[in-house]
């Protein structure tokens, strides 16, 4: 009772650290948190019956949710995934031990999400299947669903507009990430399809604010401005590829699609 005590003790000041926005205390909170959970015998893998068993698993899950908030804050990409890895065990085995969590659609949805940032197409459908049903019908799962539709419909203006929906501020910090993705995607097939656009298309394409964003945008692609519009760099359309020895959209499609129907044959 003791070590579920003090951690009880350490949890309420992780949590006041972390509504604070005070992200030093948190992380040192957390690896203390961290080891006082090894002193509890009820957690994974042991699962060893006690009279406050629940009480136990409910901690370490309040404890693994905040750890993993704490690494979208922290921009740190391996601590998401492993303290994931540890909070899914929660949500899978340990289900039938504990009362649903009201953070698991917010968490699993960004766990998702980060797959699909990733690129980890294979991983993001495999992933999927066995996330509850319950737990898909929740706004920020459905979300992630949609936007892999989109992404797989070639439909980014979709994707690049979904910031403003967004489920909460760490939906939208990997949001920020996959839409700087999809807009280089879409400024790549700009620049092989057309030899030039004005100012208002090009924002409108890209999806960004104005004038001044787009002429940044241009100087950092090394593209011309003048005159109200945009000259992008000349690129051959041969069927053995560009000058500069790129390929052209249709091989570059096709390569796409085949890397998608690879990923799609790996989860079959």
């Amino acid at each position: 009772m003791a070590d579920l005590a003090a951690a009880s003790t350490l949890l309420g000041q992780l949590q006041t650290a972390f509504s604070s926005g005070d992200l030093a205390t948190c992380k040192q909170l957390l690896g203390r948190l961290k080891l006082e959970m090894t002193k509890m015998p009820a957690l994974p893998p042991v699962y060893q019956q006690s009279a406050n068993t629940q009480q136990q698993l409910e901690l370490a899950r309040q404890v693994l949710e905040l750890a993993v908030l704490l690494a979208v804050r922290q921009c740190d990409e391996a601590a998401f995934e492993r303290n994931y890895a540890q909070l899914r065990v929660y949500f899978s085995d340990a289900r039938g031990m504990l009362p649903p969590s009201g953070q698991e659609g917010a968490l699993t949805g960004l766990h998702l999400l980060r797959l699909l940032v990733a690129n980890r197409i294979a991983e993001f459908h495999s992933e999927l299947e066995v996330v509850p049903p319950e737990v898909q019908a929740t706004p920020e799962v459905a979300q992630v669903v949609q936007l892999e539709q989109w992404l797989m419909e070639g439909a980014y203006n979709k994707v690049l507009a979904a910031r403003a929906s967004a489920a909460s501020d760490y939906t939208r910090h990997f949001l920020d990430q996959l839409s700087s993705t999809v807009r280089e995607e879409v400024a790549s097939c700009s620049e092989r399809a057309y030899e030039s656009l004005s100012v208002a298309d090009a924002a409108s394409v890209l999806m960004l604010g104005g004038e001044a964003e787009v002429e940044a945008y241009a100087r950092e692609h090394g593209w011309e401005v003048s005159g109200g519009r945009i000259a992008f760099h000349k690129r051959g359309d041969s069927a053995d590829g560009g000058a500069d020895g790129t390929a052209p959209p249709a091989v570059d499609l096709i390569g796409h699609c085949l890397n998608y129907a690879r990923e799609i044959e790996r989860i079959v």
